[in-house]
């Protein structure tokens, strides 16, 4: 997908994801027959022509400045994630269109110090992660928690994938669709800084196709960084967890990240997790 093609779609969902009021604009004209601002309105608030935000939302613009991006990113509310999305895909770096190409990604390995790390942690659910939110190792914890990742082919072992496409998942966290916006906002960046990226293409076009969840949510542009939060448990052997989980990034691959599950310390969550890896840690016969 061309650069400018990718800047238009993102400007058109933010601008109709905004309302009048959400920018301080008193709308009187009534029934109004677009969702969100109108071109005209969020060019005023940017401070430059409506012939030249039209053409940047119709993606015949591309070298905006940063001047322009900047004042774009303030007038569309945008965060700081939001507003650095949008600088990569306007101008990104070696450009774009067919010569722009990307290499294709190396295959991924576990980093070694993530997987020290991994191996260290015996009462705590953890993972590890790659691009596109791939998993490359878990623990026994983690299988407690999630269920036995290995008994997935190795192409379907990914997170957003496993959240949309099998339905234990919704039965699983109690914020399924707080988790499901949270993955796609996080993939979103992701495409962003990989726009070339086959693999990622490939997996945005299945969940596309089979989840109108994860197309309807895709068509937001919203983005977001994965570093912490909570997700909340419905598991069939202990019942309600609600657990903090926290990214740590490799420091020589910032691609991937070991992604623990802890439970706030005297919490019923904490008792039931305890039970559930004694339980796990049990032999069966």
């Amino acid at each position: 997908m061309s650069s400018t093609i990718g800047l238009g779609e993102f400007l058109r969902a933010r601008r109709e994801h905004l309302r009048p009021e959400d920018v301080g604009l008193t709308d009187f004209g009534g029934r109004r027959r677009v969702a969100g601002l109108r071109r005209e309105e969020l060019a005023g608030l940017a401070g430059m022509s409506v012939d030249y935000y039209t053409r940047m939302e119709q993606g015949r613009v591309k070298n905006a400045s940063a001047s322009v991006l900047d004042a774009l990113a303030r007038a569309l509310r945008l965060d700081a994630h939001e507003s650095e999305h949008l600088h990569r895909i306007a101008r990104p770096v070696g450009g774009s269109g067919p010569t722009a190409r990307t290499p294709r990604p190396a295959r991924q390995t576990v980093r070694p110090t993530l997987g020290r790390l991994l191996t260290q942690l015996s009462e705590v659910p953890a993972m590890v992660l790659g691009r596109n939110l791939d998993i490359l190792a878990w623990n026994p914890a983690a299988t407690a928690l999630f269920g036995d990742f290995g008994e997935l082919p190795p192409a379907e072992r990914n997170m957003i994938r496993i959240t949309f496409l099998q339905p234990r998942s919704r039965e699983l966290w109690a914020n399924w669709a707080e988790c499901g916006r949270e993955s796609v906002a996080f993939l979103r960046r992701e495409a962003g800084l990989r726009p070339h990226d086959p693999r990622l293409a490939a997996l945005v076009g299945e969940l596309s196709v089979k989840s109108p969840e994860f197309r309807t949510w895709w068509a937001e542009h919203t983005v977001r960084e994965k570093t912490s939060g909570v997700k909340r448990f419905r598991h069939p052997l202990v019942g309600r967890l609600d657990l903090t989980y926290d990214t740590l990034r490799s420091g020589d691959d910032p691609n991937q990240a070991l992604v623990t599950y802890v439970a706030e310390p005297g919490s019923p969550s904490q008792d039931a997790l305890r039970m559930l890896l004694s339980w796990s840690a049990t032999p069966v016969g």
